[in-house]
């Protein structure tokens, strides 16, 4: 694989982590037909694709989807962080595939190139797919050779990802979707004594989970005591249940190993801040308390304080169904009028 060409445009970190970010599960395949690898990404909707759907995207314009690609281009710390913040394929089909017709089906790996194109074009420049009060229409002269259709330039491609993310607070659970009543920032600080799951030690990195939403941590190398210092975000849904967490050891040619699990459970939390209403109302104090016991992986209790305004909570957690490790926290809760 040829090394990405890095200049002062983008850091070596910021490659770094588009890396990780094509490593995650659900963008080692083509957002749009599924090929294995794809080496290939469009920088303003956020997704990576393959080498014959880039081909498509390309001919849509760069108002459209910018494509770039993952080895060989040069990219901006903006880009990047753009990619990084859709969050990978899954998210992205979630927003533009979200109402394919009944009988419509995607292309496939071996799909003509006409399939392709009809797809690919209602997919993302008409945005027939997308939920109606999601969809912007450029103004009269904006579009392609001035036809006034639809197009998805970076910026209305995340004013597409903000509007999104602002009807999930409110959607109704008649239209399938899902009510959330909050935010949750998790900070992963760091790990203690981890699991070797390497020849001498171990590649590890943190996933989330809450409901159908996965988030997760950049990979640290070769490291049993690693420091992340990473916030991932969390929408949390009306009927909430607990966090559940998964350490693995990043493989290059194989599965990735697991170093272990564990739940947090975000009621104390949650319950708290409700019961204090405003915490900028009140200094910086002690409001609640996630007690240890033999039924969770706590190794002390975790305290839930306000803190300049913040609710906040600390967890220290022993990982579960493995030899050895520890995992630090800090949870914040932030409701969505906030």
């Amino acid at each position: 694989m040829s090394r990405p060409y890095v200049n002062n445009r983008s850091s070596q970190g910021n490659v770094g982590r588009l890396r990780e970010l094509l490593r995650k599960s659900e963008n080692r395949l083509c957002a749009d037909c599924g090929a294995p690898d794809p080496k290939w990404a469009s920088a303003n909707i956020g997704v990576f694709i393959c080498i014959k759907c880039c081909g498509v995207h390309r001919s849509l314009g760069t108002h459209v989807s910018k494509v770039l690609s993952v080895t060989l281009d040069e990219w901006t710390d903006d880009e990047v962080d753009s990619m990084v913040e859709v969050g990978g394929n899954s998210f992205a089909n979630k927003i533009y595939e979200a109402f394919i017709p009944e009988g419509y089906s995607k292309p496939g790996p071996d799909s003509c190139h006409e399939e392709r194109l009809k797809f690919i074009r209602s997919k993302y420049e008409l945005q027939e797919f997308l939920k109606p009060s999601l969809r912007i229409v450029s103004l009269p002269g904006t579009g392609r050779s001035g036809t006034g259709k639809s197009s998805l330039q970076p910026s209305l491609s995340r004013k597409i990802l903000d509007s999104f993310r602002s009807s999930n607070s409110s959607t109704e659970t008649e239209d399938g979707m899902v009510e959330f009543i909050g935010l949750l920032k998790v900070k992963v600080i760091k790990g203690t004594n981890l699991a070797i799951r390497d020849l001498r030690s171990s590649d590890p990195y943190v996933i989330l989970t809450l409901g159908q939403q996965t988030v997760q941590t950049q990979v640290v190398r070769s490291n049993l005591n690693p420091v992340w210092n990473e916030v991932l975000m969390l929408s949390v849904p009306q009927n909430f249940g607990a966090v559940k967490l998964r350490v693995y050891d990043y493989d290059t040619f194989s599965a990735d190993d697991i170093m272990g699990e564990a739940e947090v459970d975000i009621q104390p939390l949650i319950t708290s801040a409700m019961a204090f209403g405003d915490p900028n109302m009140f200094g910086n104090m002690q409001i609640g308390k996630w007690l240890k016991s033999n039924d969770n992986a706590l190794i002390e209790d975790s305290i839930i304080n306000i803190v300049d305004g913040k609710v906040k909570q600390e967890v220290l957690l022993k990982l579960q169904k493995v030899e050895s490790g520890d995992l630090e926290l800090e949870l914040e809760w932030i409701p969505l009028d906030q």
